[in-house]
């Protein structure tokens, strides 16, 4: 399998299988002399681990990350800084039952149509397992934004669960880590945790909608064709499992709005050009404006439920399946570290290939 690997400078290669040993990944392009830390990358495998509550998978990973290579006295070196996190509550025997039948909604048909075989346990490398490799990389990302861009924030939270959606009216940051949810309106994270019991009593699931905004980004990052900012953000988070569709800035609602609706208009404040509106979502042409960038993506309902579903085996046969195990009755709830983790990697990126490009010089207004 070939394609382990995203970024231009700051390259990132995950490895590893949802039953197997251990998971990791390998972060090349890391600049020298940044304080890296496992504790610090630790918090942020402590927002995505498994097992939190309730309306997540009952899986006990402590998803402890150990970083191998790559620093020294907690600095970074510039060489290669290997991490890995070892697992330790696989249960291969719940998938036992699947090892000739393709899970509906799930990679099985097409890994073993293009591989002719597959690792059934969990999925293997299909699974979203594998995005704790991307939050321990992202942790690295944060630790050199932090040190070159010491005013960027990256803030992911959920605006929709199944067809609830947040009210933009009652949007309250604070209330972000204060439930189960990384929802801004307590009022729907009430009503969601109504609503996801149920679900999960009746052996189904629901998808969910995760919002991620950079602010702080310098104006500058990204290139007019094939290095856009916005395309290698789409493209970042289209690779996080279950998620089928991206949205930047006003995203598929801009198709109803006018063109007078639609230009965010500029006005020249004390500082350099200033915005009335951001329907953009932060990037023009591929290039970022110096707003908060904006970015939306929506993740599928869960595939693996309780409630039997049509499918076949690997000798065709037509069977009914129950796909048993410890799955989140919303996955959803877990991809927002996944998404802040991808935007960091991501505008990482694209501030050293702007760096090597242009020195950071820029065009003067006024």
């Amino acid at each position: 399998m070939s394609f382990n690997t995203f970024g231009h400078l700051f390259r990132v290669t995950t490895w590893g299988e949802s039953h197997g040993p251990a998971l990791g990944a390998t972060v090349d392009g890391c600049p020298p002399g940044v304080e890296i830390e496992a504790g610090a990358l630790q918090h942020w495998l402590d927002k995505r681990k498994p097992g939190q509550n309730k309306f997540t998978t009952q899986r006990q990973e402590p998803d402890a990350v150990r970083i191998l290579s790559g620093t020294f006295d907690g600095k970074s070196t510039g060489t290669p800084i290997q991490l890995m996190i070892e697992n330790t509550d696989q249960r291969s025997k719940d998938y036992g039952e699947i090892a000739k039948s393709f899970r509906p909604g799930h990679a099985d048909l097409t890994y073993h149509q293009k591989y002719g075989l597959r690792d059934y346990r969990g999925g293997g490398r299909s699974s979203a397992r594998e995005t704790a490799a991307r939050v321990a990389a992202g942790g690295v990302a944060r630790a050199v934004l932090a040190q070159l861009v010491p005013g960027l924030k990256i803030t992911g939270y959920m605006v929709q669960v199944g067809p609830h959606q947040i009210d933009r009216a009652r949007f309250d940051a604070t209330q972000i880590e204060q439930n189960p949810f990384w929802c801004p309106d307590a009022t729907a994270a009430a009503d969601w945790a109504v609503y996801l019991d149920d679900l999960r009593k009746n052996h189904n699931s629901v998808g969910a909608v995760i919002e991620v905004v950079a602010s702080g980004v310098p104006a500058g990052l990204g290139a007019p064709l094939y290095a856009k900012l916005d395309s290698d953000l789409a493209a970042a988070m289209m690779s996080i499992n279950a998620v089928k569709a991206v949205e930047i800035g006003e995203g598929m609602a801009a198709a109803a709005l006018t063109g007078v609706e639609n230009a965010d208009e500029i006005r020249m404040g004390a500082n350099g050009p200033e915005f009335l509106s951001n329907h953009a979502g932060g990037i023009l042409g591929g290039i970022s404006t110096g707003q908060d960038v904006v970015v939306r993506f929506a993740v599928k309902p869960t595939s693996s439920i309780l409630t039997p579903r049509r499918t076949i085996t690997t000798g065709g046969d037509e069977v009914e399946l129950i796909t048993k195990g410890r799955h989140d009755p919303c996955v959803g709830i877990r991809a927002v570290p996944v998404g802040e983790a991808m935007m960091a990697c991501v505008i990482l990126d694209h501030l050293l290939m702007d760096r090597g490009q242009t020195g950071g010089v820029r065009g003067e207004i006024g």
